[in-house]
Formats: structure tokens, sequence, C-alpha cells
């Protein structure tokens, strides 16, 4: 029995592994597909598009409809933060491997779980991310006024987050803080206040990560369906929905299941 949990636990820690990439990409190709596909490429509309688009739609503009229209940007605030919390992060500690050695002590195994090439894939992508919430034919002016700047604070606290995930990568669990603080958390120091800090930032990181990316499920979606009727009204027949909603939706539920696995494991050190 003892084999065969093993043989799973390595398993379902490599697909965890690689569901981070995976789940961001998936998201990421949702998101810039057409959310509503017409043959006519000028008026398919991506996701990408919905943030602007709708601040022309004469129902939002009378205040008949009521959106946030920086909610349709959330997923690429939920994928740039989750991209630059993990590039860096090492092999969980609670499903690190323990063997036995040939002088029979026991030697934890907790590498980091990416290699450089695929960090510095991360991050780019990362970075490529937080850029898209520039809007069309910016201007550093244009930046400061009131309807850009809750975009140009996120894209540059995405920006700086991707610059410091290096250090992001130490709060992923209570053992990296308190090592690289040059503690231990052998013996009593599981229940000492360095501990108990380090596994509360570790906490507020997976909760960064959960609610980051339920919010960019939620919201985009939300106020898609909002807006569709007046959409309707506009292309004067029901638009045809295309794959970008449903690719994003998947890929940000990956990125939410990565982010609660991160709490879990908390919770089983």
């Amino acid at each position: 029995m003892q084999p065969f949990r093993h043989s799973l636990t390595q398993v379902l820690n490599s697909l965890n592994k690689w569901l981070l990439p995976a789940a961001a990409l998936c998201a990421f190709f949702g998101y810039v597909r057409p959310w509503i596909a017409h043959k006519a490429a000028g008026l398919a509309v991506l996701g990408l598009d919905l943030g602007e688009l709708v601040k022309f739609l004469h129902p939002v503009q009378q205040g008949e409809i009521r959106l946030w229209r920086e909610g349709f940007y959330l997923p690429l605030v939920a994928m740039s933060v989750s991209l630059s919390l993990n590039a860096f992060c090492r092999d969980s500690s609670a499903s690190r491997r323990r063997e036995a050695s040939p002088d029979g002590t026991v030697a934890e195994e907790g590498g980091p779980r990416y290699g450089w090439p695929v960090r510095i894939a991360l991050l780019l992508l990362a970075i490529v991310t937080a850029l898209n919430l520039l809007p069309p034919a910016w201007t550093p002016r244009l930046l400061l006024t009131p309807e850009f700047r809750l975009q140009t604070i996120a894209m540059v606290l995405c920006l700086a987050l991707v610059a410091l995930s290096p250090v992001a990568g130490l709060f992923q669990s209570p053992r990296t803080l308190v090592e690289s603080l040059g503690g231990t958390a052998d013996g009593n120091g599981r229940r000492g206040c360095l501990w108990r800090a380090a596994w509360s930032v570790a906490l507020v990181r997976g909760l960064l990560l959960v609610v980051s990316a339920g919010a960019a499920i939620y919201f985009p979606i939300a106020q898609f369906r909002e807006v569709l009727p007046t959409l309707a009204e506009l292309y004067g027949q029901t638009p045809e929905i295309g794959w970008g909603p449903a690719l994003m939706v998947a890929g940000l539920a990956g990125l939410l299941w990565h982010g609660l696995s991160e709490i879990s494991s908390l919770f089983r050190e």
C-alpha cells in the first residue's frame, strides 16, 4: 500500500507542477481569442476588447447597466500574479520525499519546482499579461487620468511583483521563509512566533492566488452576460459566442485549483 501511495503522490505532484503553466496559457489564449465570433474580423470581439468596448454602449453611458469596467481586466492581473508568485517556488515541503541515504540518515528533497528556461518563460508571460493592461493609444499623461489610473496601478504592481518574484518564492511555505531568515522548523520552532508569522504570510499568499483567480472568473463572465442583450441589438441578432470565455474560465479554474492546493499543503505541514 505504501509504494502505491508514494507513486500516486508523485503523479499528483507532477500534475500540480505543470498545472500552473498549462492553466495560465489556456487562460491567456482564451482571453485574447474572440468572445463574440463573427466572419468579419472587425466585428469579432476579443476578451481584451471588452474593457474598452463597454464604455461606448449607450445603456452603460446612461447608467442603465452598472459595470465595473476594470473587472474585465482581472484575468490579466490574476495570471500575472500567479505566475510571478510561483516562478521561483520550490517543491512543496509537505510533499518532499524522504529517502534513506547509504549511511542510514534521512534526507529531504525539495529543489526548485521549475528550471531556468521554464522560469524565464513564466516571467515573460507575466510581463506580457501585465503590459496588456495598457489602454490603446496610451500616453504617460493618459495613464494618470482617473479613467485609467486603476489599470496603471495594477500594471505597475504586477510588474513590480515580476521583479520581486525570487523573493516572493520564499513566501510559498513557512519552512522556506523561516529557513531563509536563518531559523529552523525542527523541534519547537513550529510552535514559535516566527513559524506562526511565516505561516500567516504563506496563507495570505495562497489566499491572494485563490481570490484573484476567483474574481477573474466571476466579474468578466457576469458582466459579459449583462451586456450581451445590448450587443445583440447592435448586431441585429444574438451574437455567436466564441471559444474565448470557455478557454479562459478553464485556465483560471486551473489557477484557482493550484492556489487551493497551495493552501491545502500549508495545513498538511
